[in-house]
């Protein structure tokens, strides 16, 4: 009995000592993270040019941090109860080691946020581990000094935690009440959380939201969701809004469809006697907001600007993903997603066909050319699949050619420049069979190193006071951009020297060309949600009549079953019946109008925004598209139902294909 009782009088200080450690490290660990959190803020301010201030944003952002920190510290505290009751050395330990590491994880996903604009999530997941290392290593950021500073810092932090179970010292009770209202907390946090997805501005809702509560939140859908489909979705008719009329005939390939795609190009061109060249320039980064007519941040492609006046010209083009991972699926063909991207099927990737295999069919010699590695995001193996003839990567290059510098000792590759001289030298000076040839830049990425900045740093003071015309605080606020802009001043001039050598050659005059971005770049402040897939469109020949620029909204998807429906009419070229695009044809309107629809995939995993004519759709909040599309939030529950019928319509039938990979039958006959 009095072994019982003597039990029964420790227990209360038992528990006191083991909150004692906890909330004297919790304590501590909210303090550091708040002071984070304004130091955060300070930092995005003072490095990047947004169109709202700190005053804007602070107080939300304090109280996301504290309502993500203590449900955070409610569940570490039934882990370090449960743990301490049995050995408290080890529960003191074990929290002590969690607290440490969540701040170095936070701050280094601060630090990617101060360099993108994007909060980390679960796309992290979706890369490869040779690519993770590879972006890494590019970005500079792993090297000997954040190594030691990250072990350093763990020592200061853990010494600094540990003096908050030294010093702060409080009774039982006053533990007790601390840790219900806790729990209480959570309650309402989990129950009834305060969401606003209403803001059109995305950069003021990255600012704001928590990087650490947004990766958690992220990666435990990521892990703990199932992408389960229903099957009496997939056979819904096409809306009768659209261009195209889709008839969907075949429940067990839900994206194979017959539909009469029309010849939208012809009008614009001269009769063409024999089957074209086609030469796609995927521009990496080109975002419409720094490039074109009316650009909004004032246009860095000079050479594209005076080639768009004597082009085909769409003022309302958007990518279909927010990164590169998306521009072969969706400009070759208008593929569908998948989980993270159509391009991590590799290497089984599902029957599809694509203006490259359709066009191999009818005679055409395929070439790509680019400064990168092609394995990067499966590039590589999405073209062999296709069996283009000829790919040209870093791997392919002589002595003559010189990487790009790096800051690191890794270089994602060649410059622009120099792919383009060595795509060039590689084609035959004349050919007997029409060519379709693919130029992939990517000197304008992340880290953004332009060759000769002895060069790009002069002509870009010049380009902003006397081209763009821009006083000196100006121009003093784009610097903080300098080496983006130099990249952009520079892949424009690669360019310019590419059509330059190109004119000489035979076949130029029988050649379309097309150009657009792959994304719109993030590091530079986005105004809206659809500004990330903003970007150029340009088809320019020397077969066109002339000059045109179109306000109807397309996309990516609509390039392949517009050329092809072209060169169907003008060349008698054979295409299949049986089609898997996702597109519609390319919009000729005049005046802004919508008629598309699709869904848009910002990250690998991050499958939140939907288009349908006029509408927008993102994070559950729906918009109001007008021309250059501006977007503006409104309340109309009937469309939003419908938005959102259709939104999940597309990602049970995408999940259908990532468990089943089926897209086309493989007995799907050739041309």
């Amino acid at each position: 009995m009095a072994q019982k009782a003597e039990i029964r009088s420790n227990l209360p200080l038992k528990i006191q000592t083991i909150l004692r450690f906890f909330w004297g490290m919790g304590i501590m660990f909210l303090f550091i993270m708040l002071i984070i959190r304004i130091l955060e803020l300070k930092l995005v301010f003072s490095n990047h040019l947004l169109n709202f201030t700190i005053s804007d944003v602070i107080i939300e952002s304090l109280l996301e941090d504290v309502g993500w920190y203590l449900y955070f510290m409610g569940l570490l505290l039934m882990v370090h109860l449960v743990v301490s009751l049995f050995s408290p050395k080890l529960g003191r330990g074990l929290t002590l080691l969690i607290f440490v590491l969540t701040i170095i994880i936070h701050v280094a996903l601060i630090s990617y946020f101060l360099k993108t604009l994007l909060p980390l999530g679960s796309d992290v997941y979706a890369y490869s581990l040779e690519d993770l290392l590879a972006t890494v290593q590019a970005s500079g950021q792993l090297n000997f000094l954040t190594v030691f500073l990250g072990v350093f810092g763990a020592v200061v932090l853990g010494l600094i935690l540990s003096l908050g179970y030294r010093f702060i010292k409080l009774s039982l009770k006053t533990y007790l009440v601390v840790s219900g209202v806790t729990y209480v907390f959570i309650f309402f946090y989990v129950f009834f959380p305060i969401t606003d997805n209403s803001s059109a501005n995305e950069n003021k809702s990255n600012v704001q939201v928590n990087k650490t509560h947004f990766l958690s939140q992220a990666s435990f859908n990521y892990f703990m969701f199932d992408d389960n489909y229903y099957f009496d979705f997939y056979l819904r008719p096409s809306g009768n809004d659209l261009i195209v009329q889709k008839d969907y005939f075949d429940d067990i390939y839900p994206f194979v469809h017959r539909a009469e795609y029309p010849d939208v190009l012809s009008p614009f061109f001269d009769s063409l006697e024999s089957k074209p060249d086609i030469v796609f320039i995927l521009f990496e980064s080109l975002g419409r907001a720094y490039s074109g007519r009316d650009a909004y941040l004032g246009s860095f492609t000079p050479f594209l600007d005076s080639l768009a006046v004597s082009s085909l010209v769409w003022e309302n083009a958007i990518s279909s993903t927010g990164r590169t991972f998306g521009i072969l699926p969706g400009t070759m063909a208008g593929l569908p997603f998948g989980k993270n991207g159509f391009l991590e099927f590799s290497p089984n990737y599902p029957k599809h066909e694509t203006i490259l295999s359709i066009l191999k069919e009818n005679g055409y010699e395929l070439n790509f050319f680019i400064g990168a590695d092609q394995n990067f995001d499966n590039e590589g193996s999405f073209l062999d699949y296709q069996e283009v003839d000829l790919i040209v990567d870093q791997q392919s290059y002589g002595p003559e050619y010189e990487k790009t510098p790096s800051e690191s000792g890794f270089s994602w590759g060649y410059p622009d420049k120099a792919m383009f001289s060595n795509g060039l030298s590689k084609l035959p000076e004349s050919d007997d069979s029409p060519q379709l040839r693919i130029f992939q830049t990517q000197t304008s990425h992340d880290p953004y190193i332009v060759p000769n900045p002895e060069i790009y740093q002069p002509k870009l003071r010049n380009y902003l006071s006397n081209e763009l015309g821009f006083s000196d605080s100006k121009v003093n606020d784009y610097l903080s951009y300098e080496n983006i802009y130099m990249t952009l001043l520079y892949a424009d001039d690669a360019v310019r020297d590419f059509f330059n050598e190109y004119r000489k050659r035979p076949e130029f005059e029988n050649t379309i060309f097309i150009i657009t971005g792959d994304h719109r770049l993030p590091e530079i402040p986005m105004s809206t949600r659809l500004d990330r897939f903003h970007v150029p469109l340009i088809i320019y020949s020397p077969k066109l009549k002339g000059p045109e620029s179109f306000k109807g909204v397309v996309s990516h998807w609509e390039i392949t079953p517009s050329i092809l429906s072209f060169l169907e009419k003008q060349v008698d070229l054979n295409l299949p019946e049986e089609l898997i695009w996702q597109g519609q044809v390319l919009d000729t309107a005049r005046t802004f109008q919508s008629n598309i629809a699709m869904p848009l995939m910002r990250n690998k995993n991050q499958l939140l925004d939907y288009i349908h004519g006029e509408y927008f759709l993102s994070d559950g909040q729906l918009f109001l598209i007008s021309d250059r599309l501006n977007i503006d939030p409104i309340v109309d529950t009937q469309n939003l139902n419908r938005m959102t019928g259709e939104f999940e319509e597309f990602k049970n039938r995408n999940n259908y294909l990532i468990q089943t990979n089926k897209l086309l039958p493989e007995d799907f006959p050739e041309n």
